[in-house]
């Protein structure tokens, strides 16, 4: 039986799917969802963006993916070594199973991301971690490099950002802070996000099938820092689609850094600046 709140959130997001948009990018073509799947099972890599606090992208996600039906996919929402196992866990409350895998619902604001798990137990697509823990991205931010673990180090050495690219991060990491990032904490904060960055795209160049698919943020699908990017480089010639979910009515500077973004209709949040406090520096 459904509980109360899949229910709500059922009723939520079953908004009319005619509000959606989906545009491909290269083309400036607006697509329907069956041109999108098609493409996207003809793809080496699938790169699902969100904005985290927004149940339509988790619906949206969970379609195309159970339509895809893999085995298992890659979760930005877990660390490294972590996955679950819906098969063995059956039975078990949904949120029970997730912090089993290490899933923190807290501090991913759970109940948001029901739809999209509750989907994916539901047809035994399995969420494998990757991302790197909480603990080591402290550290990364605190002492920069040396605190890399020699893998992700390679990588990135390999791997440098472009002036633009740079540019680009530092903004969003400045905007996610709404501002407040101190000029001595953003060296380690980029850092810390092109570790999360390397360790996503490695981790999608294991999973056996195709296409290998992750779930994460918008930021971390950007083609020009984010997964994309490494991703490139570690498999060349690779086919990767990365889609940004964004909201209708919201500026977008999605630009060519995807290349396809799906519009839903937004929800109501309270200003996410308001009361935020200053970093230490």
């Amino acid at each position: 039986m459904k509980s109360l709140l899949t229910l709500l959130l059922i009723s939520f997001v079953s908004v009319s799917h005619a509000e959606d948009r989906i545009i491909e990018v290269a083309s400036g073509r607006e697509i329907s969802r069956a041109q999108l799947l098609a493409q996207a099972r003809q793809s080496d890599f699938l790169l699902l963006g969100e904005i985290h606090d927004n149940p339509h992208h988790h619906f949206r996600r969970a379609e195309l993916i159970t339509a895809l039906a893999p085995k298992a996919i890659n979760a930005e929402q877990l660390e490294e070594g972590r996955r679950t196992d819906w098969a063995k866990a059956s039975g078990e409350p949904l949120k029970s199973q997730l912090t089993t895998a290490g899933f923190d619902a807290a501090g991913w604001q759970w109940p948001v991301h029901e739809p999209l798990f509750a989907s994916l137990a539901k047809a035994r697509i399995d969420v494998v971690g990757a991302n790197i823990s909480r603990d080591l991205a402290r550290r990364i931010v605190r002492e920069g490099n040396p605190a890399l673990p020699p893998g992700l180090a390679a990588t990135l050495t390999a791997n440098p950002l472009s002036p633009s690219a740079e540019a680009a991060l530092d903004a969003d990491l400045l905007d996610n802070h709404c501002g407040q990032l101190p000029a001595t904490r953003l060296p380690g904060m980029r850092l810390a996000q092109r570790a999360r960055d390397a360790a996503m795209a490695v981790g999608l160049t294991t999973l056996p099938e195709r296409p290998a698919i992750l779930v994460a943020g918008n930021g971390h699908v950007r083609g020009d820092y984010g997964v994309p990017a490494l991703l490139a480089r570690l498999r060349p010639g690779a086919r990767i689609i990365n889609i940004a979910f964004e909201e209708e009515g919201k500026a977008t500077d999605a630009g060519t850094t995807y290349t396809h973004i799906w519009t839903t209709p937004a929800v109501h949040r309270d200003d996410p600046c308001k009361g935020f406090g200053k970093p230490r520096p």
